[in-house]
């Protein structure tokens, strides 16, 4: 993705710097103000420890002109992250992961005399495979006595939503795009079933912590801060991440995640439509690649086995954990799963809708796929092939696009309860749309099938 030029909008909140874009670079200004912080994160061995394990991203410090040269100490490049993605459109276990790091980067801080002032989700992101940190200004001095002041933080954004996630409903994850600062407690609490009362993690760390916050809510007072021996610090994160890995969730067959096995597709008409999508990608050569519908994620992978970094989004959560599991097993590093309904895909939230890039915000990508896809957004969706088709140009360079005709039997089974009112659902009609703002390159039949696959270069 493209880097915006001049200071992040999601960047504003951090006195300590901030991150800003130049000749599509990405950079951040480390202020004068936390300048003894960062020092101790390079001197302490922090940094190094931290990179070594793969825990924070790496940086480079650069002698470029600063953006706001009154506040500057110095300023670092971090390395590119390719897609960057929000806890909103995170599997399961991705959100999981992500929990587990930030409570290792922690512990690993305090060894080294240093503590998270924040944590965050979004100080996470997924790169080449894995759950890292990226806030460097996230590490303060630790002060003995001191409680961690991210301790709210934490069960916000990380436990309350997993914890409603495994024990309540899976697209309770979903929270997550309304609470922008993290699932507040007395809501996670009362949506909670209640035998969670009896699980010493979740009692504690939710619904303790939920009646403790809304007793001091309308307090005028100073609240003091109760003394915390870093032993029993180092107990609170262990209770943390007991309580994060004691909670689950095993996606069941859906009509999504079993689609390989149920689709009308023949096994030579499945292999000749991943012959046809690998000749396209190595006609194209694209440097990234979306594949909106992804399913688990097959088609994506023949980009992603190209070294090409792949964004597989799908609409169902068991599709995207599966995919998540996989790619763990196999150690997978060009592969990222991620949660989109495409008919309202992620919206710009936060301050003046900026703070969290939309979709569209993060394009365009080199190139995306639509496989099996038009008959839903056409047909399910009503969505004309005019509109389907700005989109795919707003959002891609090049488009490799399935047409599903409607003697498929797939189009049937949409049509079998309803009124065919889809006049305009055609081939011809779609070339017609799709060819104002896409040139096609290539039409291919797919065998054993009706359908076609087209890859298309945008106008």
């Amino acid at each position: 993705m493209k880097t915006k030029s001049g200071v992040l909008p999601s960047s504003f909140r951090d006195p300590g710097g901030f991150l800003f874009g130049r000749d599509d670079v990405l950079y951040r200004q480390i202020n004068n103000s936390c300048r003894e912080d960062y020092d101790c994160l390079m001197q302490s061995g922090l940094y190094e420890n931290l990179v070594s394990r793969q825990a924070l991203i790496p940086h480079k410090e650069v002698d470029i002109p600063s953006e706001q040269p009154g506040n500057a100490y110095i300023v670092i490049q971090p390395e590119e992250i390719s897609f960057v993605s929000y806890p909103y459109e995170w599997s399961f276990s991705q959100l999981k992961e992500a929990a587990l790091v930030t409570l290792d980067v922690e512990r690993i801080a305090l060894e080294h005399g240093m503590t998270l002032k924040d944590a965050s989700a979004y100080n996470i992101q997924f790169h080449r495979g894995r759950a890292l940190f990226i806030d460097t200004l996230s590490f303060e001095r630790y002060r003995e006595g001191d409680p961690w002041v991210a301790y709210r933080q934490f069960c916000q954004h990380f436990l309350a939503p997993l914890a409603l996630m495994a024990h309540r409903d899976i697209r309770l994850g979903q929270l997550l795009r309304v609470y922008i600062d993290g699932v507040p407690l007395d809501l996670a609490s009362s949506l909670l079933p209640g035998r969670t009362r009896l699980k010493p993690g979740l009692a504690m760390h939710i619904h303790m912590h939920a009646k403790s916050q809304a007793k001091y809510a309308d307090t005028h007072e100073t609240i003091e801060r109760p003394n915390l021996a870093r032993n029993a610090l180092l107990g609170l994160l262990d209770s943390l991440s007991n309580a994060v890995k004691g909670l689950d969730w095993r996606p069941a067959g859906t009509e999504w995640a079993d689609y390989y096995t149920e689709t009308n597709y023949s096994a030579a008409g499945l292999e000749h439509k991943k012959k046809l999508v690998g000749e396209f990608l190595d006609m194209d050569r694209p440097r990234s690649v979306w594949d909106l519908g992804a399913n688990v994620g097959v088609f994506s992978r023949l980009a992603s086995e190209r070294g090409i970094p792949t964004v597989a989004f799908d609409i169902d959560p068991a599709c995207v954990e599966l995919n998540t599991l996989d790619i763990r097993k196999s150690n997978e590093q060009n592969l990222l799963p991620l949660m989109l309904d495409l008919t309202n895909p992620s919206p710009g939230i936060g301050w003046q809708n900026a703070e969290r890039d939309s979709l569209i915000g993060r394009g365009p990508v080199d190139m995306v796929f639509a496989l099996a896809l038009i008959h839903h957004l056409a047909i399910s969706n009503n969505v004309p092939f005019e509109r389907i088709a700005g989109f795919f140009a707003e959002i891609a360079e090049h488009l490799v696009i399935e047409f599903v005709p409607k003697g498929d039997s797939q189009v049937r089974k949409l049509l079998a309860n309803r009124e065919d009112v889809f006049v305009d659902y055609s081939q011809d009609a779609f070339e017609e749309r799709f060819g104002e703002q896409f040139s096609i390159i290539r039409k291919e039949p797919i065998e054993d099938s009706l359908r076609v696959l087209y890859l298309m270069k945008k106008r």
